[in-house]
């Protein structure tokens, strides 16, 4: 059995209050980009994980990650020995833990189904893993779990993501919010939506962290020709989009030159 782990951005994201746990409802447009990590899985006596590909050294504890946690959550017949490339850079704003563990839902979906609470089991993991699931497009409220779907007129859109190697981790941003809430988000369809409305967190990272590597990246792809730039999730993963497939290879090629270091990946929206 094998499936991606389809790499997540937000296309908008207003933060819009900090709530008495710790966490903040917000309010975005999930998106998933049709390319990611990849998850084989065989069936086997008892539930195992090995992990390898570019970035598997930055994920050192085998027992702790998602992908097996996910594993734990959802009963079967069987074990399952899952093997996972981790091709998509770890504290990056891109869900790379919240879409392995996805894969992993699809994986047992397929194969024994779900639980008619894989829903809350799903969000036991992560507030990015029940829209992970099914890896579409659609709005999240509350702290991103409550999902609602959208009119996807950007499906097929080409995108080039790219991120300078830098790690963002999520809790410092969140934390470093000062509390102006932004309003909802405005538009109906994915493309008004994502035009009309930015990500929150940018400034965040940009200005109050000072990650200057991110802000680098950001300036790179508004400068390479597509049609919106953004970062995604809380960082420093930034992403262009792009009305041909040419213009976004074009832009990919001059970034690469110009910045060999940098990680970056191309794909397009599902």
């Amino acid at each position: 059995m094998r499936e991606t782990a389809y790499a997540k951005i937000n296309l908008a994201l207003h933060v819009r209050r900090r709530r008495d746990d710790g966490y903040h409802e917000l309010e975005t447009l999930f998106a998933f980009v049709d390319a990611g990590d990849e998850l084989v899985a065989r069936t086997a006596e008892s539930d195992s994980l090995s992990v390898t590909g570019e970035f598997a050294p930055a994920l050192d504890d085998p027992f702790g990650n998602i992908a097996a946690k996910a594993l734990g959550k959802l009963p079967r017949a069987d074990g399952l020995a899952l093997a996972l490339e981790k091709r998509l850079p770890v504290a990056a704003g891109l869900g790379g833990g919240s879409a392995d563990a996805g894969a992993v839902f699809r994986i047992v979906r397929e194969r024994y189904g779900l639980p008619e609470n894989w829903a809350e089991r799903a969000a036991s993991l992560g507030a990015d893993v029940p829209a992970c699931v099914d890896s579409v497009a659609c709005i999240g409220r509350g702290t991103g779990t409550e999902l609602e779907p959208v009119e996807n007129d950007l499906a097929g859109t080409p995108i080039l993501l790219l991120n300078p190697r830098v790690p963002v981790p999520t809790g410092p941003v969140f934390a470093a919010w000062d509390g102006a809430d932004s309003g909802p988000l405005s538009g109906r369809t994915a493309r008004e939506i994502a035009e009309s409305n930015g990500n929150d967190l940018e400034r965040i990272v940009f200005e109050r962290l000072c990650v200057e590597e991110a802000l680098l990246a950001w300036n790179a792809l508004a400068d390479s020709g597509g049609f919106l730039t953004r970062m995604s999730g809380s960082g420093a993963t930034s992403f262009a989009l792009y009305d041909t497939a040419d213009a976004r290879d074009e832009a990919a090629a001059r970034i690469a030159s110009a910045h060999p270091g940098w990680w970056q990946m191309k794909g397009a929206l599902r």
